[in-house]
C-alpha cells in the first residue's frame, strides 16, 4: 500500500519534489519552507484570534455559547462510533 497525500501517490510526489528543486535550487528549499511554516503559524494565529475574539464578545453580550460544545460532542461520538466500526471490519484484516 503506497502512502497517499491528497489523493498523490509516492512516485506523482516523487516527480513534484524533482521539479522543485529544478526551478528552485537545493539551497533555496529550505528558505521556502521555513517561509511556508511561518504562513501557516500566522493563518493559524490570526484564526485562533478572530475565535477568541468571537467568543469574548459573544460572552459580553450573554449569549449562550454551550451549543457549541453540544455539537463538538455529538461528532466527537459519532467520529468514535465510525471509528469503532472501522476497527470491528478491518480488525481480521489487519490480522493476516
Amino acid at each position: 500500500m503506497s502512502p497517499m497525500f491528497l489523493f498523490i501517490s509516492g512516485p506523482e510526489i516523487f516527480i513534484i519534489i524533482i521539479i522543485v528543486v529544478m526551478l528552485f535550487g537545493a539551497d533555496k528549499i529550505p528558505e521556502i519552507a521555513r517561509g511556508l511554516g511561518k504562513t501557516m503559524r500566522q493563518v493559524k494565529d490570526a484564526t485562533d484570534d478572530i475565535k477568541s475574539e468571537i467568543k469574548s464578545s459573544a460572552e459580553k453580550q450573554g449569549i449562550d455559547t454551550t451549543f457549541t460544545r453540544d455539537i463538538q460532542d455529538g461528532v466527537k461520538s459519532v467520529k468514535n462510533k465510525v471509528q469503532d466500526n472501522i476497527d470491528d471490519i478491518t480488525g481480521p484484516i489487519k490480522r493476516l
